[in-house]
């Protein structure tokens, strides 16, 4: 089953092992996941769970309003999950807590980055700079040559340059889980997930390692 959890990045920390070990980990809660619809292959032709995290908002659709109403749950953020068992076990309206994973299980998780605005290629890209000498003249941090020849005579899509930097969706795979609190509804993840403190993250079990 592949069901994950949406949680609010509470920020980083730091836990001690038995042997004195310190382990960086992100603190993520996922207080208030609720199941607001099931689908099923019957109907839609696969099987997937929609989570619904509660979550203020002043700018609620109306068609949102509504689906929130018909089932009965306050209004929230909402995802789906696909998954590969039995849905017999879950009902709309069901709250989902951090009991859903475990210790030491790999989860991956998605968030949108930090957004760092315009950025050249040198921080945007890695690019080693120019020659730092009097005989670069202003170009010490410009990217060089873009262009071919007259074949193919324009520039390659996708090409590595200068533009807005972050702020896109990102999926950290593999991050293992470290500890878990059950009572607060809150997941340690070893190692650093996308997003600033107070952003949005979604978390289901890892693809990679079981």
């Amino acid at each position: 089953m592949s069901i994950g959890l949406i949680g609010k990045k509470s920020g980083m920390s730091r836990l001690f092992l038995e042997d004195g070990e310190s382990i960086p980990v992100t603190a993520v809660s996922v207080c208030g996941n609720f199941v607001a619809d099931i689908k099923t292959k019957e109907k839609n032709g696969y099987n997937a769970l929609v989570v619904s995290k509660t979550k203020k908002s002043n700018n609620l659709t109306k068609a949102k309003s509504e689906f929130f109403r018909k089932i009965n749950i306050d209004p929230g953020s909402l995802s789906e999950f696909k998954v590969d068992s039995d849905l017999d076990s879950y009902a709309i309206g069901k709250h989902l807590t951090a009991e859903i994973f475990e210790i030491g299980q790999y989860v991956d998780v998605t968030g949108t980055s930090k957004g760092k605005g315009y950025a050249g290629v040198i921080k945007r890209h890695n690019f080693a700079m120019q020659d730092a000498t009097h005989g670069n003249s202003l170009a010490h941090r410009a990217h060089g040559s873009i262009g071919q020849c007259q074949t193919p005579g324009r520039v390659w899509k996708g090409k590595k340059m200068s533009g807005q930097m972050g702020n896109v969706q990102k999926t950290v795979q593999s991050l293992k889980i470290v500890d878990l609190d059950i009572e607060n509804n809150v997941i340690y993840i070893k190692g650093a997930v996308p997003g600033f403190t107070g952003s949005e993250v979604k978390i289901k079990p890892s693809n990679k390692k079981s």
